[in-house]
């Protein structure tokens, strides 16, 4: 199986001086998951957690849902020359009686940035597939989820913190949960940041976790169309960004009553949709 890192000789320049030394990367190899038999969708990832990718992958596409519509999920033999597995390509069974929605089936419609469809096209095609409304509460009795923003200031260290491969590459994303208090939930690495929330949202899927309500998924990077729709498929309601978002995010942010925050930097941070789960100071600056 493919390693999440790997070694390459480098020419390192430090102040004129020349050196040949071994420099650690972090592993890309293409994914294709395949639903069911048949190809659905290749990505490129990082080693690990695949399973976990497919059905998270598999959420944001309206197919799954619950644990128990999973049947299973294997790798397939890989093309090589002498039949060996490469560990490369994962093949989906859903649960007899599972209905795959048809917008599964072109994947390039609605959920990448190049997709060349207008954004109203992509805010239907989420909200007409979203399992979950994103609600404030989790219950009758819970009361509405509201963030103070030195909490929401805590998390990026702490994302920070559990990177574990980052560390020796400098080369991953990170996606991370967490809980409304601050306790961290989950973390996943992966080269593309919305592999790294895929194989958060898979893994929930099997622990028998979804909806995550009353959570907090926050990204390296800049948040995306395709993530905040990741996180609506999730029934997520709170994104955070350390970078910018989109605007197509943003609207569908507004849209789907998600709460959106990007340039998570510091005790700094910028609220795109959704304050009304941010405990905003009441002499907040107009502008």
């Amino acid at each position: 199986m493919g390693r999440v890192t790997e070694r390459r000789k480098v020419i390192r320049i430090r102040d004129g001086a020349v050196s040949t030394r071994p420099d650690t990367l972090v592993a890309e190899e293409p994914l294709e998951i395949r639903l069911n038999g048949k190809p659905l969708a290749i990505t490129m990832r990082t080693p690990g957690d695949d399973f976990a990718l497919a059905a998270g992958f598999l959420v944001s596409e309206g197919v799954l849902g619950r644990a128990d519509e999973l049947q299973n999920i294997v790798y397939c033999a890989g093309a090589t020359v002498d039949g060996s597995n490469t560990y490369n390509i994962v093949d989906v069974r859903t649960a007899p009686g599972v209905v795959i929605p048809d917008i599964t089936l072109e994947r390039n419609v609605y959920t990448t940035s190049s997709c060349g469809l207008c954004g109203k096209a992509s805010l239907d095609a989420v909200r007409t597939t979203a399992r979950w409304s994103i609600d404030d509460t989790a219950g009758d009795t819970a009361p509405p989820v509201r963030l103070e923003p030195e909490l929401l200031a805590s998390l990026p260290d702490r994302l920070r913190a559990a990177q574990r491969v980052f560390d020796r590459t400098g080369g991953l994303h990170a996606a991370a949960l967490f809980t409304e208090d601050g306790e961290l939930v989950d973390i996943r690495e992966d080269v593309g940041r919305h592999n790294a929330v895929d194989k958060l949202v898979g893994r929930a899927l099997q622990n028998g976790s979804l909806p995550l309500s009353r959570t907090i998924l926050l990204v390296s990077g800049r948040a995306s169309f395709e993530l905040a729709q990741k996180a609506v498929m999730a029934g997520i309601p709170f994104l955070a960004a350390v970078s910018a978002p989109s605007s197509l995010a943003v609207d569908l942010a507004a849209e789907s009553n998600l709460t959106l925050v990007g340039f998570l930097r510091g005790t700094s941070m910028n609220v795109y949709a959704g304050e009304h789960r941010i405990a905003l100071r009441a002499a907040a600056s107009q502008g």
